[in-house]
């Protein structure tokens, strides 16, 4: 962390494919899949928080993704009432600030901002099941940001991932260019038990 900088620091890793499964999970790996809008259906990858935040125990078949307002999550959602029971997506807008090294894939970052922690429980205020996070560099499209907790030792009991930001980025032009307020989407996915050339994966996304 920079010095005197308020806030907390986070990882920003290059995650390669991994081969082990454990369950919804192989290894840092979640998925869900997209099953509308119909242009952006493919399975997409995302990973969750490291030390803060709950787990699926149940794997939804449908569930809204319900994109935040304002996406940032730092205080009150306008649109609170639609994500209760369902799934936000927010972004890290607030979030990232002054990269302090990058080395070997690795970046550190500190913020002034709203900490992944607190996105969380501002969802998880609102009722939501679980956050997705996608980082606000819409050009990102394979360095993952570690989430881990920050310094006021809060808790939150709900799943946080994070998704990358090309991701992100697709799913919220997909949403507003059909006029909808959210997307359905099945999560966790097993890609274990599904045959390689059934996976429906993001064109512009490397796996």
């Amino acid at each position: 962390m920079v010095p005197g900088a308020a806030g907390w620091c986070c990882l920003v890793l290059w995650l390669p494919a991994c081969v082990v499964a454990h369950g919804f999970r192989i290894h840092d790996y979640l998925y869900f899949q997209v099953l509308s809008p119909g242009d952006i259906r493919y399975i997409f990858t995302a990973t969750p928080a490291k030390d803060f935040g709950g787990i699926f125990h149940t794997r939804y078949e449908q569930i809204h993704l319900v994109p935040a307002e304002p996406p940032e999550a730092c205080g009150e959602l306008s649109n609170g009432f639609f994500i209760q029971d369902q799934i936000a997506l927010g972004d890290d807008r607030g979030q990232l600030g002054a990269r302090t090294c990058l080395s070997f894939g690795l970046i550190t970052t500190s913020s002034r901002g709203c900490s992944f922690l607190s996105k969380t429980r501002v969802v998880q205020e609102h009722g939501g099941r679980a956050v997705i996070i996608s980082d606000n560099a819409v050009d990102n499209d394979s360095f993952y940001v570690e989430m881990i907790q920050d310094s006021t030792q809060r808790t939150a009991d709900i799943p946080a991932l994070f998704l990358l930001g090309r991701d992100g980025y697709m799913i919220r032009r997909s949403l507003e260019q059909h006029g909808l307020p959210w997307a359905i989407i099945s999560i966790p996915v097993n890609v274990t038990s599904i045959p390689t050339f059934e996976l429906l994966q993001p064109p512009w996304t490397f796996w």
